[in-house]
C-alpha cells in the first residue's frame, strides 16, 4: 500500500527539485569539477532517503573483493561526534566513526574502513597513507558528485520503487529520477525470493534502464541469531523451530525501514512486542530501562530480545545490563541473496572492472 502523503509538501518538493536540478547541471557540465582517480573506485548508493539495504550490499562488496585486492571502504560515518578523516581501529567506538562503518570493521578487520564527510580528501588520504589499497568503495556516495567513480551501483528499494517516489518532503527521493542513469548497475533490493516473471518485466519497464545499464534482483537473507555480548547461552533454542511459537520477543530496531524485518520476526516467533526507534538512533540509560522492564513484564519463560545488526552495534556499548536480561540479547545478521541466478554475472562485472583498472603496483597483483 502506498505511504499517504501530505500535499502541501509538493511545492517544496518542486523547489528542492530546482536546487538539486541546478546542482546537477553544473557538474553534469563541467562547471563543477568532479575528480578522478589512478585506481578502481566503487560507489553504492541511492537516491532514496534511508532504508534500501546499503550496509549488506558493501559487506557483499567487500567479502568478494578482499581476499585478491586491498580493499579499502570510505563512508560519511553518520552522526558520529568526531570530524575529519579517521581510520577504524580495534579502539574505535560509535561516536568515533558511527555504527555502520564501526559494523563494516568488525565483521571484516583486515581491510581498511576510514570515514571523510569530504570524500575527495578521503581518497587522497587513503592513497597516502595506505598507498598499497587496490580498491576503494564508496559507502553511500552516489549524491556525492566530487568524485567520478569508476562503477555506480545505485540500489532501489522492490517496496518503494525510484520511478513511482517523488521529491523530499513530499516523497523519499534525494534528487530527480532522471539521475538513476549516472548508475551503470540497479539494483532491486528486498525483492521477494518468488518473484514473478510478470513482477520483473514491470520494474524493468519502470526503471527504462538505458543500454548501458545493468539491472539485477536481489533479496535479503536472514542469518541465525548471534548473541549481543558475546555470551555463551546453552538455553538458547533458536533453532528448535517446533519451540519457536512459544518464545516471547522483544523487537528493537533503530533502522529506516524496519517493516521487512519485523514480517520476518512475526512470522517465525509468537508474542512480538516492538519498541521502535528512529534510524541510527543513539540509545539511552533510559531506553535501556524500559527494554528490561518490558523483558521483566513478559510472562513467558521464554523471552529474547531480538535486534538487528546496526542496532546491537550502538547496544553493545551498554555493558551495564544485568543478567539474565543481558543474556537475551540477540541481533540477526542478514546478507543478500542474488535472484534468477545473477550473481556470477554481478560478481565477474565487479572483479573484471577492478582487474582492468587497477593501479600499475606489486600489491594489487592478483
Amino acid at each position: 500500500m502506498a505511504a499517504r502523503r501530505c500535499i502541501f509538501l509538493y511545492p517544496f518538493s518542486l523547489l528542492y527539485g530546482l536546487i538539486t536540478g541546478i546542482r546537477n547541471f553544473l557538474y553534469n557540465t563541467g562547471t563543477i569539477t568532479s575528480y578522478e582517480f589512478k585506481l578502481p573506485v566503487i560507489c553504492v548508493g541511492n537516491i532514496t532517503a534511508g532504508g534500501t539495504g546499503k550496509t549488506p550490499h558493501v559487506e557483499y562488496l567487500v567479502n568478494l573483493l578482499k581476499e585478491n585486492f586491498r580493499v579499502a571502504t570510505l563512508s560519511r560515518g553518520y552522526k558520529r561526534k568526531t570530524r575529519g578523516f579517521q581510520f577504524a581501529t580495534s579502539t574505535s567506538n560509535v561516536g568515533g566513526i558511527g555504527d555502520e562503518p564501526l559494523q563494516i570493521y568488525k565483521k571484516f578487520p583486515d581491510i581498511t574502513v576510514t570515514v571523510d564527510r569530504k570524500r575527495v580528501h578521503g581518497v587522497n588520504t587513503i592513497l597516502k597513507e595506505r598507498p598499497e589499497t587496490g580498491v576503494i568503495i564508496l559507502d553511500d556516495g552516489f549524491q556525492h558528485r566530487k568524485i567520478r567513480p569508476g562503477l555506480s551501483i545505485l540500489l532501489s528499494d522492490f517496496e518503494r520503487p525510484v520511478f513511482s517516489d517523488h521529491l523530499l518532503p513530499y516523497g523519499n527521493l534525494r534528487e530527480g529520477k532522471n539521475n538513476i542513469r549516472r548508475a551503470d548497475i540497479i539494483l532491486i533490493t528486498k525483492s521477494p525470493e518468488n518473484i514473478s516473471p510478470i513482477q520483473r518485466r514491470l520494474i524493468i519497464k519502470g526503471i527504462d534502464k538505458a543500454p548501458y545499464q545493468n539491472i539485477y534482483f536481489t533479496s535479503l537473507k536472514y542469518k541465525d541469531p548471534i548473541p549481543v555480548f558475546n555470551v555463551h547461552n546453552p538455553e538458547s533454542i533458536f533453532t528448535d523451530v517446533s519451540r519457536k511459537k512459544d518464545i516471547s520477543i522483544i523487537l528493537i530496531t533503530g533502522i529506516a525501514n524496519p517493516q521487512p524485518f519485523k514480517e520476518y520476526i512475526k512470522n517465525n516467533f509468537g508474542e512480538i512486542i516492538h519498541l521502535d526507534f528512529s534510524d541510527h538512533h543513539q540509545f539511552t540509560e533510559g531506553d535501556i530501562g524500559k527494554i528490561c522492564s518490558v523483558w521483566n513484564d513478559l510472562k513467558s519463560p521464554l523471552k529474547y530480545v531480538l535486534t538487528t545488526e546496526k542496532d546491537a552495534i550502538r547496544l553493545q556499548e551498554f555493558t551495564n545490563i544485568a543478567e539474565p536480561v543481558r543474556s537475551s540479547f540477540y541481533y540477526v545478521p542478514i546478507g543478500i541473496h542474488f535472484l534468477n541466478d545473477d550473481q556470477n554475472e554481478f560478481d565477474n562485472l565487479i572483479i573484471d572492472y577492478v582487474r582492468k583498472n587497477k593501479r600499475n603496483n606489486r600489491v594489487s597483483e592478483v
